[in-house]
């Protein structure tokens, strides 16, 4: 696939739309509903962007068996061009989402419960291969998945102003487990096995 250089200039800043959010919502034990959540989002995802060239991925917590929550659906949508909003995000907004973040290279639109997140990226944007890279090793390594799993659970425990406080706190962790990833990665591809 080859990289189409955008429309227009993106965003240069970040727009929070609603301003900061306390965390209000705790882990929860891993639940099968949340597959069949993303089923029923995806499919509501691709009915609404049918005239665009989109990929839809189940990403976050949720979408590894066997690891406590908080009980968001994170969902990864990808385009051709994040500028071009008239392409995707009317329809989003359409389809029952809000918008929520506007920077630069990503898009959050979500439910108005708040229980899913959609997230837009451009198909080639390097984020897109470090949510599926974070996402696979946690589905396939039992230490990593329950190292992830504690630092939330210790974390989730203290208060915080804003969601996005809490995310940034679990960064030093998910960067190890990355790191641990890629090099997963990399020595299967060495031994010819990797995918």
């Amino acid at each position: 696939m080859t990289k189409r250089k955008p429309r227009r200039a993106d965003v240069s800043t970040l727009d929070l739309v609603g301003g900061p959010e306390r965390v209000v919502v705790g882990l929860h034990e891993p639940d099968r509903q949340w597959a069949e959540a993303f089923r029923e989002h995806r499919r509501r995802i691709l009915e609404a962007l049918t005239e665009a060239d989109v990929e839809v991925e189940h990403i976050g917590s949720t979408s590894v068996p066997g690891l406590a929550a908080k009980p968001i659906i994170d969902i990864l949508v990808t385009v051709d061009d994040i500028t071009a909003e008239e392409d995707y995000l009317d329809a989003l907004l359409a389809a029952g989402y809000e918008l929520r973040v506007r920077e630069p290279g990503h898009r959050l639109v979500r439910t108005p419960a708040r229980d899913v997140h959609v997230h837009v990226f451009e198909h080639e944007d390097a984020a897109v291969q470090e949510y599926l890279l974070f996402r696979d090793h946690l589905r396939s390594d039992a230490a990593d998945r329950d190292l992830y799993e504690r630092t939330k659970r210790e974390l989730i425990a203290r208060s915080w102003d804003d969601m996005n406080d809490y995310a940034d706190a679990k960064t030093e962790v998910i960067l190890a487990i990355k790191a641990r990833a890629r090099a997963a990665r990399d020595a299967r591809r060495d031994d010819g096995t990797a995918q």
